[in-house]
């Protein structure tokens, strides 16, 4: 497990992307991210960029659309991890198809993370949009690709930031919106410790051909739990509206993209509770946390006094 890899991180100045791919540098791997020239000329991107090279990641221009360049990137390592956006999902079949003309890739990690589609019933459309991860999963089995899929749950910031409030820039003050009962368990993962777990996963034998689960204890919480937390810190008893699942429903059904999928994974993670629902198999099933121990994950409660 001490033995480090050379890893190539498509989509590495992404959201989740850039974490994994420091993450990896940290860890003393030889890193690589795929990089498109419209992303290094972008101005927007310019920080993350200069971020990444500070972390003596190299940059490998190219694009998941241009086979020779994909196909040159993947015959330099032996680990692969993909952190594409949604639209980009499908995609992943040139990934497979370059890894599989090279065949000197030893893992690849596809942009699986979120919760489990495979344990999951969400509603349109995020059925539709997040079950290409399941088409994925199956393609990279039938072409024998070594693989671990990974499914860190909820991105602690993204939803703490704002409670998942709309039109939030801040968490709430006065009032809160609260989907189904607030009852339903929902587990949370800080971005960068998704990429830690992500990076030591990507070399571990004993999550090879394996899923890993990332469900930090202390970070399984429903909304109410999350709201109380947040009300004993800021002194103050928020004013909470529940949304009841057939109202939400609706909502739903009458929203345009991309509000819709958002409430929909709503409803499939704080009103259903679909992270936390089933049993882990472990004949192919892994836990992060328990596997381990010495990452010192950050908790709900942690996140939370950064916004007080």
């Amino acid at each position: 497990m001490a033995e480090k890899s050379r890893i190539l991180v498509i989509g590495g100045a992404g959201y989740l992307g850039k974490y994994i791919a420091e993450a990896s540098a940290k860890a003393g791997h030889r890193t690589f991210v795929l990089i498109r020239q419209s992303t290094l000329s972008n101005p927007a991107k310019s920080s993350v960029v200069e971020s990444l090279k500070n972390h003596g990641v190299s940059l490998i221009q190219g694009d998941i659309h241009d086979h020779e360049s994909l196909v040159k990137a993947t015959k330099e390592v032996d680990v692969v991890i993909s952190a594409v956006g949604g639209s980009q999902f499908a995609d992943q079949v040139k990934i497979i198809a370059a890894i599989k003309e090279t065949g000197n890739v030893k893992r690849f990690i596809p942009s699986d993370f979120g919760f489990d589609m495979d344990h999951a019933h969400p509603v349109e459309p995020v059925a539709s949009v997040f079950g290409v991860k399941t088409e994925i999963r199956r393609a990279i089995k039938a072409e024998g690709i070594p693989y671990t899929f990974v499914n860190c749950n909820a991105f602690a910031e993204a939803i703490l930031r704002t409670f998942a409030q709309e039109n939030a820039a801040a968490p709430p003050r006065d009032r809160v919106v609260i989907f189904g009962d607030g009852n339903a368990k929902a587990i949370f993962v800080k971005e960068e410790d998704i990429a830690v777990y992500t990076i030591k996963a990507a070399v571990d034998p004993r999550t090879l051909n394996k899923v890993l689960y990332m469900n930090p204890p202390a970070n399984i919480l429903s909304f109410n739990e999350i709201v109380a937390l947040w009300e004993k810190k800021i002194g103050k008893t928020l004013e909470k509206t529940y949304v009841p699942e057939d109202q939400l429903l609706k909502i739903i059904e009458e929203s345009p993209f991309p509000k819709n999928l958002m409430l929909s994974i709503a409803h499939c993670v704080f009103v259903k509770g679909e992270m936390t629902n089933f049993e882990l198999d472990a004949s192919f099933e892994v836990e992060a946390s328990e596997l381990y121990p010495e990452v010192k994950y950050t908790t709900v409660d942690e996140i939370l006094d950064r916004h007080v």
